[in-house]
């Protein structure tokens, strides 16, 4: 499922100010929502180096193309989209619910701004008339399409109140066949050519009190618990605000889910999977990285334990035979070894108004510096220190991580010359089991910010060598600046597995 993505407008401060980190809560609700396949808004094409960042559809944006600050670091958010978006390819949609919008409105002008109410953890797709009539059919119960989808339920919306004749009889059919139907009853149709009398006949039919499959005034809830149909996802909430999306793919072998915690911070619910007799692993879409889980299987439900970071999504996949009904890890523990403290080399990128290199006696965001050519840059800066370490953290079962504290926008590490990636969204940590090493360690941090500082520099009064162009002035000499740079605070932690 394609779709335009991320589209902005950039007006009101919000031109050239998105970073993977600000962009993702958007990217998984697209995810949640059914999106497996990104189209980005917009990449206009830049075909000059000499006009930074250049070219633009208006004020539209996300601006995404060669000359975003960040765009030599686009791989690491690119591969997020894209193994989230191939994860979400797999196999068939789990959906108990099957939502039928009606005829005479456009599923936009009905739920462009509010869904469906449906209850929480279950799934839904909607349908429409064309194919409610050529496509549904019932099996053993179930409502089936020929591409092999399967839902428990079907809901006919309010505006589904007035019913063509065609869709009214395929009801019919599916009723007889075995099918649940829930929501309204149909009072009219919209058609002049309809026979008002097969159409009354019809409704007395479908909702007579001898069908019961058939309800109207019933909430959904309430049918789905007469029915013994569990959620297919819950979650107990460790805040009364937690909030988890979801969505469940099935293949032959395997059950994926993919959960996304929709607070910007940390949250470790116990969530119930409905499935029982499989391992859950954990799959990380930023790093392709597994991870095992603590769960416990009962009444057919397995129940994972979850550690999700701010704005998080990790994939849940039970694939192998559990052997064991219950399975409770140790918990990870962390002690901080080292903060890094004292003063860091910073050299910036070239030709974007700041000097060359610059010493920070402490850590701080460039929009408090007093040179004119960092409070105001827009780029790639590079801070390098050496750390002493010390022998007794090297031990065996231990790993050694470097938590860059807060960051904005991203960072790429480097120790003693060797990159340990790109990271872009809290936690700013990269795992230096193998890098660092006993004594003197050469530390490099790269990190992007965006361009909204820089085009507020170039805005500033007297400014005659203009860096930055746009095609439309987005940004006034008075415009709020963003927080940049490598902000900490740096410490190296230890985890003990």
């Amino acid at each position: 499922v394609a779709a335009e993505s991320l589209t902005a407008l950039g007006i009101g401060g919000t031109a050239w100010a998105y970073s993977p980190e600000n962009l993702k809560p958007s990217a998984d609700l697209e995810l949640a929502s059914g999106l497996n396949r990104y189209v980005i808004h917009t990449s206009v094409h830049q075909p000059v180096d000499d006009k930074i960042p250049g070219l633009g559809l208006g004020p539209f944006g996300q601006w995404f193309n060669r000359h975003e600050t960040w765009a030599e670091q686009a791989k690491a958010w690119t591969d997020y989209l894209s193994r989230s978006s191939y994860m979400l390819q797999q196999g068939k949609f789990v959906a108990d619910i099957v939502y039928y919008y009606g005829e005479d409105n456009n599923i936009t002008s009905l739920f462009g701004r509010k869904l469906p109410v449906i209850p929480e953890g279950y799934n839904y797709d909607f349908i429409n008339a064309d194919a409610l009539i050529n496509v549904l059919s019932t099996k053993d119960g179930r409502l089936i399409t020929p591409s092999g989808m399967s839902y428990r339920v079907l809901v006919l919306d309010s505006n589904a109140t007035k019913m063509s004749l065609p869709v009214l009889r395929k009801i019919s059919k599916l009723v007889k066949a075995g099918a649940t139907v829930a929501g309204v009853k149909p009072v009219a149709t919209p058609s002049l050519s309809d026979d008002q009398n097969e159409f009354s006949k019809l409704v007395n039919e479908i909702w007579n009190t001898s069908n019961s499959k058939v309800s109207a005034g019933k909430s959904l809830n309430e049918v789905l618990n007469s029915m013994n149909v569990a959620p297919d996802f819950s979650y107990n909430k460790p805040q009364n605000d937690t909030k988890l999306l979801y969505v469940h793919r099935k293949l032959a072998d395997r059950d994926i889910y993919w959960v996304d915690n929709r607070n910007d911070r940390d949250e470790n619910p116990e969530a119930s999977f409905r499935l029982a007799g499989k391992v859950p692993v954990i799959w990380h879409a930023e790093t392709g990285k597994t991870e095992p889980a603590s769960y416990r299987i009962e009444n057919g439900v397995t129940k994972v334990d979850l550690h999700l970071s701010p704005n998080d999504a990790v994939f849940v996949i039970f694939k192998d035979k559990a052997i064991k009904t219950s399975v409770t890890l140790a918990q990870l523990t962390e002690k901080q070894l080292l903060t890094v403290e004292g003063s860091w080399k910073v050299s910036f990128q070239k030709d974007r108004g700041a000097p060359a290199e610059a010493t920070f006696d402490k850590l701080a965001s460039y929009t408090e510096n007093a040179d004119a050519g960092i409070k105001y840059f827009s780029g790639t800066a590079t801070y390098t220190k050496t750390i002493i370490t010390d022998k007794s953290w090297f031990v065996p079962g231990k790993k050694l991580w470097l938590d860059l504290g807060d960051v904005k926008n991203l960072a790429e590490v480097i120790v003693n010359g060797k990159s340990l990636g790109i990271v872009w969204k809290q936690p700013f940590r990269v795992n230096t089991t193998g890098a660092l090493k006993n004594g003197e360690n050469r530390i490099e941090i790269k990190v992007t910010n965006l361009w909204v500082n820089r085009l507020i520099g170039d805005a500033q009064p007297g400014v005659t060598n203009k860096i930055t162009y746009t095609t439309m002035p987005f940004y006034q000499a008075n415009s709020k600046l963003l927080p940049s740079g490598l902000l900490g605070p740096v410490q190296i932690v230890s985890v003990t597995e």
